[in-house]
């Protein structure tokens, strides 16, 4: 990791209206990646590729005269979002954030971009969202409350040991009404994590024209490590206006960490959807191993999807193989 003294941060105490100037640090670490993929399936001729990936990520920091502590966090992240006037995937600019915190008031983050609602951030599934590796090739995403960009998200004071509370706004967009999340988790016992989160997805304000969407989704995760065996689960719910719409998700994972460099785990994902098409639960597993030594993890995978756009159809059924080289610096 480089370090660079007191660079931009007396900008950044200026914007937050601060009483004085005062001297932060600002870090910059990175990571990068070699992969290789294998996508196949009968609907799918077998298809190999490589590809690089690479994120750097700046964080400034700093204490104000008044005790409140302020950081900010920028990402590069080449090709990781879309450019919405081209809608090109090419933009080189990625999440970032304004984080504002004491120890008596809490931690308030502000999400320029890249922000998860309360909810979502407890919202993966146990095993690591399976799906999304086949996002696109089927009909099947697990729905979460609303995110965005220029959100906040806040976290309470600590009041009782082991307890973390967390509150999320995201504001209207358009049409669309603003959202509001939450979260609690308890790991005030070693080794245990357990946590729930509740928020909503609206559409349309009434009055605005068009179909109104309404969506109510909680999560409820729990996870429990004793000596080198790990086990997770996660069972997420969306209720909607629309009962068709309905999902309910549930995911578990085993993890084994054979010594300091070497863990192995197997998890599993199925997705229950009531839409009137939807006769088949879509379901997906996942093998993973990697060997980590330094700043370098060699990792890999295998996956399959079955049913994903909830039809017995065998066009439907995906396998993945991966594996991957990463850097952290």
């Amino acid at each position: 990791m480089n370090n660079f003294k007191k660079i931009g941060m007396t900008a950044l105490a200026a914007s937050l209206v601060s009483t004085s100037v005062f001297a932060g640090e600002l870090a910059v670490s990175g990571s990068a990646s070699i992969n290789w993929e294998n996508y196949s399936g009968i609907a799918k001729d077998s298809t190999k590729s490589f590809s690089m990936g690479n994120q750097i990520t700046f964080s400034g920091s700093g204490e104000l005269d008044n005790g409140l502590n302020v950081s900010l966090s920028f990402v590069i992240d080449e090709g990781d979002n879309v450019d919405t006037a081209s809608e090109v995937t090419s933009s080189i600019f990625d999440a970032h954030s304004v984080t504002v915190s004491s120890d008596a008031l809490g931690t308030l983050v502000f999400h320029g971009e890249g922000g998860d609602s309360a909810q979502a951030a407890v919202g993966d599934t146990a095993a690591g969202n399976i799906w999304d590796n086949f996002d696109g090739k089927g009909g099947t995403t697990v729905r979460e409350s609303r995110s965005g960009d220029n959100m906040m998200h806040y976290t309470l004071p600590s009041m009782v040991d082991g307890v973390a509370v967390a509150v999320s706004y995201t504001p209207a967009t358009g049409e669309d009404e603003s959202d509001s999340a939450y979260a609690l988790t308890y790991t005030g016992i070693e080794g245990l994590s357990v946590s729930y989160g509740a928020g909503s997805n609206d559409g349309q304000a009434a009055g605005s024209g068009g179909s109104t969407t309404n969506t109510d989704t909680t999560s409820i995760k729990a996870s429990y490590a004793y000596g080198p065996v790990t086990i997770a689960y996660s069972d997420h719910e969306s209720d909607s206006n629309t009962a068709t719409s309905d999902q309910d998700a549930t995911s578990f994972k085993l993890s084994y960490t054979v010594s300091d460099a070497i863990s192995i785990s197997y998890a599993e994902e199925e997705i229950d959807s009531n839409g009137a098409a939807e006769l088949q639960d879509a379901e997906y597993s996942k093998v993973v191993a990697s060997y980590t030594t330094g700043g370098m993890t060699i990792s890999a995978n295998y996956q399959e999807a079955d049913n994903t756009s909830y039809t017995t159809a065998v066009g439907e059924d995906y396998e993945y193989a991966g594996v991957s080289l990463s850097f952290a610096f």
